[in-house]
């Protein structure tokens, strides 16, 4: 059967702005009373320095928007950052579009038929044969179930796979309130924009070609704690959609990341140890402590992915692909890669990558 081989990455990204800048120009004045000191709290100490967002609250308020023109907003915005990044990961793996066998597209910020998949299956050029799958309202964690599925497709099938994440969460800033809600404070304090591609192809006999990829993907493996659903949760409302995201996420992830991790590492005779590169999901600055701790990770091991909430925040499930690439790019890439993700469920997700010969 065919190794599943990541054989190029292609990230897009809307213009950005400084988290200081965000909260002085716009969610300064969005947040009011008591709440106002808390959320300004939260914003300096969310590990986040720059944001980006194809609809700029400092230019455009959509917090009073309905959903419908949010989800119009979606389509005019997502298309092109997509096509941006998928262009970027064709190039990348040298494959052409037409060779596509199946496209699979995440986003769960926004929805409308014909969505993503098929617009930019025809406006890239893919073969009338290709097949396609979208991955909705799966969150944060999105990205690694949609990079099993391309994975499996080209085990299957012999053929080349393009998995794509688009999440504008810029579209779905909440109504103002001066009810202290530190839910919605901290979803507005981390949240970005972004498009992160990726082709998997079956990988050669011989040396993993040049460029950003040459990772096999070695498996993919979940847990889910369904005892605590409740605890991260994203409701379609009439105002756009709103993230509900319990305090105690925390210690879900302290209960079961270890057991997920050294069970996925021992399938394939390795250690944490043995692991040089990190892409762990930034949920926030605690969300990395919490598996910094339970991993027992040296002080530099989850550096990626805390330089990308920096430079980038929370993007939702291009995030973890971000600091992947991140990972690839670095003067020595490592030989193995876990990508770890969290989200609604509560799901915990994780990937085993190794580079290729």
């Amino acid at each position: 059967m065919a190794v599943p081989l990541i054989a190029g990455l292609g990230t897009a990204q809307p213009p950005g702005a400084a988290q200081d800048e965000l909260w002085t120009g716009f969610f300064a004045k969005h947040f009011s009373g008591t709440t106002r000191a808390l959320a300004e709290r939260i914003f300096a100490n969310s590990g986040v320095s720059h944001r980006q967002a194809a609809v700029n609250p400092l230019l455009e308020d959509v917090s009073d928007w309905p959903t419908e023109r949010r989800m119009r907003r979606y389509q005019v915005e997502a298309l092109p950052l997509g096509k941006e990044a998928v262009g970027r990961a064709l190039t990348a793996a040298g494959v052409d579009a037409g060779e596509v066998g199946l496209f699979v597209v995440c986003s769960c910020t926004g929805y409308a038929t014909p969505g993503l998949d098929i617009l930019l299956a025809r406006d890239l050029g893919m073969a009338p044969r290709t097949q396609r799958m979208f991955v909705g309202h799966m969150g944060c964690y999105a990205a690694l179930p949609g990079l099993g599925a391309a994975g499996d497709f080209v085990t299957a099938r012999g053929r080349p796979a393009l998995l794509l994440c688009a999440e504008l969460t810029s579209l779905h800033i909440q109504p103002a309130t001066a009810r202290v809600d530190t839910q919605q404070i901290v979803s507005h304090a981390l949240f970005s924009d972004a498009a992160v591609a990726a082709v998997l192809v079956p990988a050669p006999a011989g040396p993993a070609p040049t460029g950003t990829g040459g990772y096999a993907l070695r498996e993919v493996a979940s847990v889910t704690d369904t005892s605590t659903a409740d605890h991260m949760t994203w409701d379609v409302t009439d105002t756009g959609f709103r993230m509900g995201l319990s305090p105690k996420v925390p210690q879900v992830l302290s209960a079961h990341v270890r057991a997920l991790v050294d069970d996925l590492l021992a399938r394939h005779g390795t250690t944490i140890a043995e692991v040089d590169g990190w892409a762990v999901h930034p949920g926030g600055p605690r969300i990395l402590n919490v598996v910094e701790r339970e991993l027992a990770l040296p002080a530099d091991g989850l550096a990626a992915s805390r330089a990308v909430l920096d430079a980038h925040g929370n993007c939702s499930s291009p995030t973890v692909l971000l600091i992947l690439d991140r990972l690839l790019r670095a003067a020595v890439p490592p030989r193995w890669v876990v990508l770890l993700a969290f989200g609604p469920g509560l799901t915990l997700y994780a990937a085993l990558l190794e580079r290729h010969p």
